[in-house]
């Protein structure tokens, strides 16, 4: 009898644990967003680069979705990254440019050979805007930022826009004091001799996981790198330096676009190095996630803010078959990277096309976060895809009314389909281009395509109109003998010394300085 007791009682027991645990609800994931700067869509190893190595972005890519017609909400930086923060288009939250760029007048004094001066642009992110951080602290998360901001000056750096901590983030859009200590960088201290800025960054952003462990998280990794100036070690650099001659020099090192000449192959063993210590940091934050135990139930994300530098900055890097690079209206300027590793997730690859200003909307859903009802979100809901892998078509969007300080021209352009247009605000003419059967957009359709373009183009200025967005005016200094003079100085100076400039970077007796960057590696 007291045998048959106990039995009851035990039955009872397990079955009130197992209506427990069928009951209970799953882990709040955590999330990591790691955003590089100026990474192009074909820098990465798991993408067929085979000049570069990044093992630990490419084992995150097998084990997420990548996304492989994943695009950056502008060609440059800051409104790039605004629209990641906020869901919104560029022409929707103001900032069209990197912010600090001139406009007006103020450009077309300085810029005698360009025809256009560009419009006024928002100087930072509104601070009563909903961002991620933000939608992430109102739920319970402790939020996190380290690296690149360049989102405003101090009243709007990241603890104006929800971040708890900031390490690294201020007004600044590259590293001023390069990629070793010291980094000249008020909200982050120096470290010892030969430090590196990637490591450091993902050191301190490994430090916050440990801490917040236990709990949910938003950890936003934005590193300074791959952008210019590009440094390396001096170990790094003759691994990839034997890599560029082995595969074989090609004797010409850059062509001519449009406006600037443009790098042609991957052969940069500074750039290589770079891209290669950035993959180590994102390495190590990986692994500290391991190490707590909470891999699996952390959502990360990787992706990069615009297209890699092909032309001017450092033309650090060749984006082919894309044509372009970042600040081009082109595929090599918008295209990024974009992984997914949710906390369910497989290896795959989904064609869709998607935006950086579809994270926000995303995340909300994939963690369950309120969206405000008072602010535009032009992204859209990608979780959706998981299950189905449907959303719903939509066009892509993008204006940026200005010359990039990379060749770039004054464009408003969309994306309908396979299907790509791009309107010169210069010239007033158009491009359309096929991305299913022409990725290099080098057969402009225009011509055979009238009824198509009319359309594509009476949705792009709808979708301008709708959004007030700003438009470049003429540039009243324009001088056709300064725009002949800069073409002459591009031909015959510019290109002769980038061809040198390689040459040079490529030879076994190399030494940039003393130091080689502070970086005290020694053979």
């Amino acid at each position: 009898m007291r045998t048959r007791a106990v039995w009851f009682i035990w039955v009872a027991l397990m079955f009130g644990l197992y209506s427990s645990c069928e009951q209970s609800e799953p882990p709040v994931p955590n999330v990591v967003f790691i955003l590089a700067d100026d990474l192009g869509v074909n820098d990465l190893s798991y993408n067929n680069a085979d000049f570069y190595d990044t093992p630990h972005i490419d084992a995150l890519a097998a084990n997420g979705t990548v996304f492989t017609n994943g695009y950056a909400a502008a060609a440059v930086c800051s409104p790039s990254r605004a629209s990641i923060m906020t869901g919104q288009s560029t022409a929707v939250h103001g900032i069209t440019d990197w912010i600090g760029a001139r406009w007006g007048q103020d450009w077309g004094d300085n810029h005698p050979y360009t025809r256009l001066s560009p419009p006024d642009y928002q100087k930072q992110l509104d601070t009563t805007k909903q961002t991620l951080a933000k939608l992430f602290k109102a739920s319970g998360y402790s939020t996190f930022f380290a690296g690149k901001w360049h989102l405003g000056p101090v009243d709007s750096w990241p603890t104006n826009h929800g971040f708890d901590i900031n390490k690294g983030g201020w007004d600044s859009g590259s590293p001023v004091g390069g990629y070793f200590t010291p980094y000249s960088n008020p909200n982050l201290e120096d470290g010892p001799d030969g430090e590196n800025l990637s490591m450091r960054l993902a050191r301190e952003t490994a430090q916050f996981i440990r801490t917040k462990s236990d709990q949910p998280f938003f950890a936003f990794l934005s590193f300074y790198a791959v952008h210019g100036p590009i440094q390396t070690t001096r170990e790094k650099w003759k691994k990839y330096r034997q890599k560029a001659i082995e595969k074989g020099v090609q004797p010409l090192g850059f062509g001519m676009e449009r406006r600037l000449p443009i790098r042609l192959h991957q052969d940069n063993p500074i750039y290589a190095g770079l891209v290669e210590q950035m993959d180590d940091a994102v390495g190590l934050v990986i692994d500290e996630l391991k190490r707590q135990g909470i891999y699996e139930n952390t959502i990360i994300i990787f992706t990069s803010d615009n297209g890699g530098v092909a032309s001017g900055d450092a033309y650090s890097t060749s984006n082919r078959p894309f044509r372009g690079g970042k600040g081009y209206q082109w595929e090599g300027g918008i295209r990024v990277p974009y992984i997914i590793k949710s906390v369910a997730d497989s290896s795959r690859r989904l064609d869709v096309p998607v935006s950086g200003q579809d994270f926000l909307p995303t995340l909300a859903s994939m963690c369950q976060l309120d969206l405000s009802d008072d602010q535009i979100v032009d992204g859209v809901d990608l979780s959706p895809l998981w299950a189905n892998n449907e959303i719903t078509d939509r066009p892509l969007f993008w204006h940026y009314p200005h010359y990039g300080n990379q060749g770039g021209d004054p464009v408003s352009m969309m994306r309908s389909g396979n299907m790509k247009l791009i309107y010169y605000w210069e010239t007033e003419e158009v491009e359309l281009y096929d991305l299913s059967a022409d990725r290099g957009e080098s057969r402009n359709l225009v011509k055979g395509r009238p009824a198509e373009v009319q359309k594509m183009k009476d949705q792009l200025f709808n979708w301008l109109e709708n959004t007030q967005a700003g438009k470049p005016t003429e540039n009243e200094a324009f001088d056709e003998g300064a725009l002949q003079a800069r073409r002459e100085y591009i031909l015959n100076t510019l290109s002769l010394q980038l061809e040198n400039q390689r040459k040079n970077q490529l030879s076994i007796s190399y030494q940039p300085d003393s130091t080689w960057w502070g970086s005290y590696v020694n053979d």
